[in-house]
């Protein structure tokens, strides 16, 4: 059922304690008859988890984990009120018992599943839990699965409704997620609405609200509203109601990247009493061509290129505490437009469909499944995960950003790889079993059998979706990112990627943050800073490993450059009209602990230099440039955006120190959501080796610069390309840094002579709107600091640049 936030604006209240906490060894105590005042209890959050709250107690460290897992976990609390009481359990995990006053009320063996209980009891009420040691449930013997993943261990998780945070060694911190970790909340039992299932629909024109709602009692009156209309629901049987809200004209919900994301009030009015149901927003969606050619998504009839990244809960000890609305904000800042929740992490809480609904994000959803050969077969594991699935759906009924339903992560693909036929990978359940249970719901949604899927093998990279690390893990040049024809890669893009200085200070010299946390797929010869540093000999042509002993630090800022660099080459090549790709997720928005792990963003919620690099990559309104050999370069003008707009172009081939070898300007103007293509030689005119692919005579120049203002002369967007090797060797270039008198904002101009590689503006103070860009010679930025009152402290460098420029309070 939909989301009830409140009835007359009063909303459920927590059961927030005070909580306690406890362990014992498994089986020590059978019930709430068995506790011991004498044992050792200590204070306990609620939402939260164990870790938490031995880490507030100083028992737990979360550099150095202990296992949870291998003891129970006993949590207890009195209740104030008394009475006729709803009492709600939004998470358990993972084997719950639930006692009331010593009666036993709740056995729960899914960390997915809600529960709601009506009981009746009196004031001061006891509430005991329990979580049993999922150590001695994965130690039982069980049916083995036809494969076993490298990846994640033990293989007897098969059969559990657990995370598998913290079981996947090498990319996860062995953190053990225990306890009540979403809210345990109370409400009075009153008539009134029970049940709400709701469902928007928009034709284009029109958009409809169909409603169904149980409600108890006899009401005589039950109005439902939405965007400041009402119909009255008709009364079908003895406590339901029924009906359908037109609503022509409503404005209608779009990512941010296309339009803006109106959502619109629903309420259900019950003899005057107001249930408030949250906000609703109208839109369509639908498949731009057939899956198996390549998963692209239409919102409105608009084909929308999805970029974004994989989320990861903003905090992995706490969980009930986690901070979903820093992440989205980061998210919806750098251009992201989509953000994919996979099965091998947790299901978000419901306020974070809320978050990418106000953002217009698209969410594409995973069940929480991944690599393992589930027993689908089991009655039990069926009808649990069937009430798991709909659950989900009904938490999210009236959210648009929901687009993409999953049915797991590489669970084809791990028995693809270890070479099972299709008869063994393609389960019944993700193929059809779960079409049916998410059409009961959400009809509107796009259901995607698993990711990958969609071709001969699942992993196939042209079909379906596919998890893409040719340019990445698998260290093969930028090229294949074209070569390889991406249909829609769910996951991409995967480095250690190294925090800012700022964050990586917070450790000692003798013991380096930058050299923990470092990912590596379990089994695996290599790690994916080896990854990184592959890219950094390709682009640069140095030999990382002799940089990083003769100088660390410029061996740390190649390495930020670097993924930089390779990130905005792949969208850049992505997005061109001609590119089959229709979306990439990047693997990882946020680390998962701290060091140098896949996030974009670090674990302070920092952003690292994929972090700027994305966010110049997915704007709205861009440019590229694209390397098309004996065709010249191609400058590829994007525009998402619902006006059309008269914009200049301008290209310039020049060598670094500023010397002009090419160059030429022109209006134009481009249509809404549209693109147009042009080459250099259509640019300039005439012939002009853009790529040095002929080589008629020496290469004179060592930069193309393309850049891209509106009508007012305003730099909307840049892109460069480079035919040979990036001249990183450190330089005078003329680096100039001057604060803007009068900005609006705090704001620096930063201006070059020379050309400026991967420009670094850095603060302890604040975060400046754009870091690691190139600057062509004779040019400026202007980098703003937002949510600052004044210029802070800090510095400016460049990579190939040995001047360090400081700014603010007077340098």
């Amino acid at each position: 059922m939909a989301r009830i936030r409140s009835i007359d604006g009063v909303a459920p209240q927590a059961v927030d304690g005070p909580w306690r906490l406890a362990l014992t060894p498994p089986g020590a105590w059978a019930g709430p008859g068995d506790l011991s005042e004498a044992a050792d209890w200590i204070p306990a959050p609620v939402p939260g988890t164990g870790a938490a709250a031995l880490r507030d107690a100083g028992r737990w460290s979360e550099a150095a984990p202990t296992p949870i897992h291998d003891r129970d976990v006993w949590y207890r609390t009195r209740l104030i009120q008394g009475g006729s009481l709803r009492l709600r359990f939004e998470g358990l995990a993972t084997l719950a018992e639930v006692w009331l006053d010593g009666v036993s009320v709740l056995v729960s063996h899914s960390m997915f599943e809600a529960h709601a209980l009506e009981v009746n009891f009196r004031p001061g009420a006891e509430i005991v839990l329990c979580f049993r040691s999922l150590q001695a449930e994965l130690d039982r013997p069980g049916k083995r699965g036809r494969w076993r993943p490298r990846m994640i261990t033990p293989g007897s998780l098969r059969h559990v409704r657990t995370s598998l945070l913290g079981f996947m060694p090498g990319w996860c911190p062995e953190i053990d997620l225990v306890g009540p970790y979403r809210p345990v909340t109370v409400e009075p039992l009153r008539p009134g609405v029970t049940e709400a299932d709701l469902r928007a629909t928009y034709d284009g024109e029109t958009g409809r609200l169909l409603a169904r709602l149980r409600i108890s009692g006899q009401p005589t009156s039950v109005t439902l509203r939405c965007d400041g209309r009402a119909v009255a629901l008709a009364k079908s049987e003895t406590g339901l109601f029924i009906g359908t809200l037109a609503l022509p004209g409503v404005a209608p919900w779009w990512p941010h990247t296309h339009g803006t994301p109106h959502l619109h009030p629903v309420s259900v009015e019950v003899d005057g009493v107001t249930v408030d149901l949250g906000r609703t927003g109208f839109r369509t969606l639908s498949l731009a061509r057939p899956f198996e050619e390549g998963l692209a998504l239409a919102v409105n009839g608009v084909p929308i290129f999805c970029r974004g990244a994989n989320w990861t809960p903003s905090d992995l000890v706490g969980l009930g505490a986690e901070d979903c609305a820093a992440l989205v904000g980061l998210a919806s800042e750098a251009g992201m437009n989509m953000l994919r929740v996979s099965g091998t992490t947790l299901y978000p809480a419901p306020g974070f469909y809320d978050l990418c609904d106000a953002a217009g994000i698209l969410v594409w959803q995973d069940l929480m499944l991944a690599n393992f050969d589930y027993p689908h077969d089991a009655a039990g594991f069926a009808a649990t995960l069937a009430r798991e699935v709909t659950g989900v759906l009904q938490q999210a009924q009236l959210a648009p950003s929901l687009a993409v339903i999953c049915g797991g992560s590489e669970v084809w693909q791990q028995a693809a790889m270890l070479g099972a036929p299709r008869s063994v990978w393609a389960d019944p359940f993700c193929a059809e079993t779960l079409p049916g249970l998410v059409g009961e719901t959400r009809p509107d949604l796009v259901v995607v059998p698993n990711s990958p899927s969609g071709g001969d093998l699942p992993f196939s990279p042209s079909a379906g979706c596919t998890h893409y690390y040719g340019v990445g893990a698998y260290r093969r040049p930028l090229e294949d990112a074209r070569r390889a024809e991406v249909g829609f890669a769910s996951e991409c893009l995967a480095f250690a990627n190294l925090p800012e200085p700022a964050t990586l200070g917070r450790t000692s010299p003798a013991d380096p943050l930058w050299d923990r946390g470092i990912p590596r797929d379990r089994g695996a010869d290599w790690d994916f800073e080896q990854v990184r540093d592959h890219y950094v000999g390709l682009l640069y042509g140095v030999d990382p490993a002799a940089v990083r002993i003769d100088d660390p630090e410029r061996y740390l800022e190649l390495g930020r450059a670097a993924v930089a660099e390779v990130m905005e080459a792949t969208f850049a090549e992505w997005r061109r009209a001609r590119s089959p790709t229709a979306g990439g997720l990047v693997w990882f928005l946020r680390d998962l602990g701290p060091g140098t792990g896949w996030g974009v963003i670090d674990s302070t919620q920092a952003p690292k230099s994929g972090w700027y690099a994305l966010k110049r990559a997915f704007r709205p309104v861009q440019v590229t440039l694209s390397d098309e050999g004996l065709g010249g370069l191609h400058l590829h003008v994007h525009n998402e955006t619902a006006a059309g707009l008269d914009l200049r172009l301008g290209l310039t081939f020049a060598d670094r120190t500023g010397k002009v070898a090419a160059r030429a300007e022109r209006d134009l103007t481009i249509g809404p959501r549209a693109s147009l293509t042009l080459s250099s030689a259509e640019m300039l005119g005439r012939f002009f080796d853009a790529t040095d692919s002929y080589r008629f005579g020496p290469r004179i120049h060592d930069v193309a610069h393309a850049r891209l203002a509106d009508a007012q002369g305003t730099v909307i967007a840049e892109s460069f390309h480079f035919p040979g090797l990036r001249p990183v060797a450190p330089d005078a270039i003329g680096l100039q840094v001057a604060p803007v008198a009068d900005a609006p904002v705090p704001t620096l101009r930063i201006a070059t002579d020379h050309l400026a590689l991967a420009v670094s503006v850095r603060s302890p103070e604040a975060r400046p709107c754009d870091s690691g860009f190139h600057l062509a010679p004779g040019t400026e930025r202007l980098v703003s600091f937002p949510g600052h009152h004044q210029v802070p402290q800090g510095v400016v460098g460049a990579l190939n640049s040995r001047e360090i420029v400081r700014f603010g309070h007077d340098a």
